[in-house]
């Protein structure tokens, strides 16, 4: 069994304890926490599992590394706090781990990184031995591995579109959804996330990524965004109340343009309340969807619907992003010490895991 740490237990931390658990190869040996109030608390209790897995929770970074653990989920924000989400990750490839992490998105992309965020992890790696692969949903699997594997039952590729089309009122963050979405915001409120140049930051590596994959080079990147305010007030069950004329849907593309045509997008259609934008794209039931389009020969479409914590949508996304995670382990355990991406990383099935206890 190999000795595996779960570093942060939020929305994706709880679910990283669930997938870890679950893996017949990996042992769940500490779990790290930032808020003093869960030190002590038992790794199955913050993972949702209503049980104790005699894993109690720790916020002593320097004496769960001083294990020399094989693996840790990095699953703590980065977000808000990129440098200190980068600094941690150095720390547990220099102690020799691999690391697994939806937190640092220029890294999704690792060959086009900045610099400043590319070399420390390279130096880290050849210090310590260890090794880093970043992914997620979205940007993550939903776009670039699963476009990537649809457009091979093509006969012509005319273009690939990839859309995350979701409810936020399901989402367990209201801060991001309020301030960093801008839901319920007036409308000349600027939400941080579709500021000029964040959309590419965030998702031009997954445009990126699938040009890389298709053998095609870009011309360039463009982002476009739209914004719809609310016609009537709503109220949400997790989130309260949102006033009429404000803030209530936002839709961005970030398109990778080849041979003068955007070939390449990556779409986000975002709600807090049907209502709201009905003429946009929607997904099957209203709550939330990964889709893929290829256009071309035939027209495929492929549409993900995950759910888990009691149906909740947003909780299946962080899980399936965990499950890529996790499930790279074995493959990153036998490869040399590195930097990889999801084109280096193959999507693995779940084997072993078959009819195995729900965690």
């Amino acid at each position: 069994m190999t000795s595996t740490i779960v570093w942060g237990t939020g929305n994706v931390g709880r679910a990283a304890i669930r997938a870890v658990e679950a893996h017949p190869a990996l042992k769940l040996t500490a779990v790290i926490v930032h808020d003093p109030g869960k030190v002590g608390r038992d790794a199955g209790e913050l993972g949702g599992l209503g049980r104790d897995l005699g894993v109690p929770a720790t916020a002593d970074v320097g004496a769960v590394l001083a294990a020399r653990p094989r693996v840790v989920v990095y699953a703590a924000s980065g977000d808000v706090r990129p440098d200190e989400a980068l600094a941690d990750i150095t720390r547990a490839i220099r102690a020799g781990a691999v690391v697994v992490t939806p937190s640092v998105y220029a890294l999704y992309d690792q060959r086009n990184a900045p610099p400043e965020l590319r070399e420390p992890v390279l130096a880290a790696i050849a210090d310590g031995g260890g090794s880093l692969f970043v992914s997620g949903v979205d940007p993550g699997w939903g776009n670039d591995v699963l476009p990537l594997l649809i457009s091979g039952l093509g006969t012509v590729v005319d273009a690939v579109r990839c859309q995350e089309i979701f409810d936020y009122s399901t989402y367990d963050q209201p801060d991001a959804v309020r301030y960093l979405v801008g839901m319920g915001q007036p409308m000349d409120y600027e939400p941080p996330m579709i500021a000029p140049t964040v959309p590419t930051m965030v998702w031009g590596g997954q445009v990126r990524l699938i040009a890389r994959g298709l053998g095609v080079e870009l011309d360039e990147i463009r982002e476009t965004v739209e914004r719809r305010p609310l016609d009537t007030p709503v109220r949400t069950a997790s989130m309260g109340a949102f006033e009429a004329g404000t803030q209530g849907a936002v839709r961005f593309e970030v398109q990778g343009v080849v041979e003068g045509e955007p070939r390449i997008v990556v779409e986000h259609v975002t709600r807090i309340h049907p209502s709201c934008a009905p003429d946009w794209p929607t997904p099957p039931d209203g709550a939330g969807a990964h889709r893929v389009i290829i256009e071309g020969r035939p027209r495929i479409e492929v549409t993900v619907e995950a759910v888990d914590e009691d149906g909740n949508r947003s909780a299946g996304g962080n899980a399936t992003a965990v499950g890529r995670l996790v499930g790279a382990v074995d493959w990153l355990l036998e490869a040399e010490p590195g930097l990889y991406d999801a084109l280096d990383v193959p999507l693995r099935p779940a084997t072993g895991r078959l009819g195995r206890k729900r965690p």
